[in-house]
Formats: structure tokens, sequence, C-alpha cells
């Protein structure tokens, strides 16, 4: 079940949600297959100005894409082409809705989730 946060500027989320909706999950599809569309979790999270930094200097184009993924993904003997395919998916979903200034500050972060700590409605995810 891959599920996905992203922080983004508050000032360039409001406003575009479903376009990000929409072209996260197809980022997501596209690397996974249709098969994971129903799957796919997504929380649009807006950080206020003055939240993000870099080097010590507050900006405004810094994106976090943080994605859960099944622990078994990273033992695949393809789990480096996946998660590099994921991560420029994700880069090119969210600057395709925000603009290109957001690319150099976008980072994503995969995450392994073993299948015993992977619930959904209290029970253990399928």
């Amino acid at each position: 079940m891959p599920h996905l946060t992203a922080h983004l500027p508050e000032d360039k989320l409001a406003g575009n949600e479903p376009a990000l909706l929409t072209a996260l999950t197809e980022a997501i599809v596209g690397v996974y297959g249709e098969w994971a569309r129903e799957l796919v979790g997504i929380r649009l999270s807006g950080v206020p100005a003055g939240r993000f930094a870099r080097g010590g200097k507050a900006v405004d184009t810094d994106v976090s894409l943080v994605m859960g993924v099944r622990a078994a993904a990273f033992e695949r003997p393809d789990a480096a082409e996946i998660s590099a395919n994921l991560a420029a998916a994700l880069t090119g979903a969210v600057t395709a809705v925000l603009g290109e200034d957001v690319r150099p500050g976008t980072t994503v972060e995969l995450v392994a989730s073993p299948q015993e700590r992977t619930f959904v409605a209290g029970a253990p995810a399928p």
C-alpha cells in the first residue's frame, strides 16, 4: 500500500490540491502499474512561509515527499531502478503542477514499511 506525505509551501499548495493529488497518484501508478491506483494514499500538508530552510536560510520553494513502501520492494533485484523511477516521477509530478522553481529543493524519501507493521483500519494491511 503506497502512501505518500507531501510537505509543500502553503502558498504554492493553495488551490493546487486537486492537480497535485492527480499528478502524484499518476506518478506512482506510472511506476507500479494500474493495480496500485486504489491503494495509493496521499496526504498534503501546507507549510507556512519561513518554516522551510536550507543552509540556515528560509526558502519558499522546498518540497518534501516521504513515501512509505513495503520493505520487500527494496529486496527485489530491480529495487534501485524502481526507487530511481519513483523519485523522478514524483519530482516530475510536483514540478509539473507547482513549477520548475521547486525542482532544486524537492526531496524524495522512500521509507521501508515491513508488512507486519503496516495497518489499515486497525488491522494488518493485505
